[in-house]
């Protein structure tokens, strides 16, 4: 009995060591963890060919469906219904006038018909028209209470496992971490250090104007209707551009949104990690791809990533957990 429990104990201990020595436990032991881990030890291997000095370790992350979940709408849409539901009762006009109507009765795909006309009038009737502080607050308050709509759990549940994992990895080896979004910039900015250990000043996304006023003696900034940067696609290397002043060395996407990000990183030379991740696990999170709305993988990214040498990661095959371990 004593030796089985020895024995026990020993099998028990080499697990728990394995555990705490993996960096990335929620990643399958596949093609694009040892693609991270390798990329990771030759970068910041002083005296490889391929060292890069820590100030350099710049590494770019998009938001929606590379962090967190995406679908079946994304996140900041759902907000933005949400405060023309609360906005409501100051605008009557709105009962008959379209896209708002069409939201009080619940139709979003009728709400939407409209495309970027419709979402640009919804958005920037729930996005305006307050301080930079007062937004920030409706933001908070919204996260800490709203419910993804088919899950039911909040959406700070809804991040995936292997992308904290990393993140973490990252920044433990002298990585700095960036957020690099076409969602609104002061809608990621006062909950992204919490869930991602990501600070404010390390969001780059899409913004609108902003207005310098003195209200009562005090200064403000107040935010208009009007767009000021649409920060994705091609607008995602602008936005490094002006945010950081680096060239990445590692960028992570998940659409055609995400592409001239990768690119631009890739053509700095010398070491890269490029990666892509592939929502095609059905049973655990969504399966969509080109024909999606939400996130489209064109079968165009998927070639140009098998040409250029890109990773990509495989949901259903490369990821052992995808939501934190008891949130699935």
């Amino acid at each position: 009995m004593k030796t089985i429990t020895l024995a026990l104990f020993g099998t028990l201990a080499v697990a728990t060591l394995a555990t705490a020595t993996d960096p990335l436990p929620s990643w399958n032991d596949t093609a694009p963890k040892k693609a991270i881990i390798a990329f990771v030890e030759k970068v910041t291997k002083e005296g490889s060919p391929d060292f890069i000095p820590a100030p350099e370790r710049i590494a770019t992350f998009d938001n929606d469906g590379t962090l967190w979940a995406e679908q079946p709408v994304y996140s900041q849409l759902l907000f933005a219904v949400d405060r023309v539901k609360a906005l409501a009762p100051r605008h009557p006009e709105w009962e008959n006038k379209e896209p708002f109507a069409s939201l009080f009765k619940g139709d979003l795909q009728r709400a939407l018909a409209g495309g970027e006309k419709s979402i640009a009038e919804i958005v920037m009737v729930t996005h305006a028209g307050m301080t930079t502080t007062e937004f920030e607050q409706i933001v908070k308050d919204w996260i800490a209470t709203a419910r993804h709509p088919v899950t039911k759990r909040p959406y700070t549940e809804m991040v995936y496992q292997p992308m904290l994992e990393l993140l973490d990895y990252l920044r433990a080896n002298g990585f700095k971490t960036f957020i690099v979004s076409g969602g609104g910039i002061e809608f990621m900015r006062p909950w992204t250090e919490k869930v991602y250990g990501i600070p404010p000043d390390q969001v780059i996304g899409s913004s609108i104007k902003t207005k310098y006023e003195t209200r009562d003696g005090k200064p403000m900034l107040v935010r208009l209707a009007d767009l000021d940067f649409i920060d994705d696609k091609a607008g995602k290397p602008i936005g490094i551009n002006s945010h950081i002043g680096r060239r990445p060395i590692a960028a992570f996407g998940n659409s055609d949104g995400d592409r001239q990000m990768l690119e631009w990183t890739q053509a700095g030379g010398g070491a890269r990690l490029m990666m892509l991740v592939h929502h095609d696990d059905a049973r655990r999170e969504w399966a969509y791809g080109p024909e999606s709305k939400i996130g489209a993988f064109s079968d165009a990214l998927m070639s140009e990533a098998k040409t250029r040498g890109w990773t990509v990661v495989s949901m259903k095959k490369d990821w052992r957990e995808v939501f934190p371990v008891g949130k699935e």
